[in-house]
């Protein structure tokens, strides 16, 4: 039955939801854009937060095009956004990425690369809401507050549900914004 519910996507949805006719994309105008090169995401996940950290695209006002520069999740003084996420109940973190993008369910709605995007009427909170449906206390109302994110990276892409997000902007390395992230549990 549920089968005659969703149209096929050619089974390309990472594991985890199959697109229906309702799913829409929408872009996050206020989620900074992450560096296209190498934005080095890293995700601190615990049962009751969730946090996506990366590296920011930035300009160097003296970078002549001769060289190459090679950033690591210790290069000190970068730009970096933390995107929080409030009662997080799933998330998804890996293909496709940027090459193998058109493989991704949602990109023939406006899903793209180095993005940040929420599916409106998403088949993945359905089917969260339908898996739960069995639980003694159900209550469908509850997932009517859950939205579905989509961060897009240079190599993975970042799915969650989840009630709400915030943002914040650092200076620094990633692995000192993560540090702080985990004392912070």
């Amino acid at each position: 039955m549920l089968s005659s519910i969703f149209k096929s996507r050619s089974n390309k949805t990472g594991g985890a939801y199959t697109v229906a006719e309702h799913d829409a994309v929408q872009p996050l105008g206020n989620i900074p854009q992450s560096s296209v090169g190498a934005p080095l995401p890293c995700i601190v996940a615990t049962e009751h937060s969730l946090c996506v950290v990366f590296l920011l695209e930035a300009h160097d006002p003296d970078w002549d095009g001769s060289y190459v520069r090679v950033v690591s999740e210790t290069s000190r003084g970068e730009p970096i956004c933390a995107v929080h996420f409030t009662h997080a109940i799933a998330h998804f973190f890996g293909p496709p990425n940027d090459e193998a993008f058109r493989g991704h369910p949602l990109a023939e709605r406006g899903l793209r690369p180095y993005g940040a995007f929420e599916v409106t009427s998403s088949s993945w909170v359905h089917a969260l809401e339908r898996m739960n449906s069995i639980h003694h206390y159900h209550d469908p109302e509850l997932f009517k507050t859950y939205r579905h994110f989509i961060l897009t990276f240079h190599d993975t892409t970042f799915e969650c549900v989840a009630k709400s997000y915030s943002c914040e902007v650092h200076t620094g390395s990633l692995q000192q914004v993560m540090e702080g992230l985990c004392r912070s549990l």
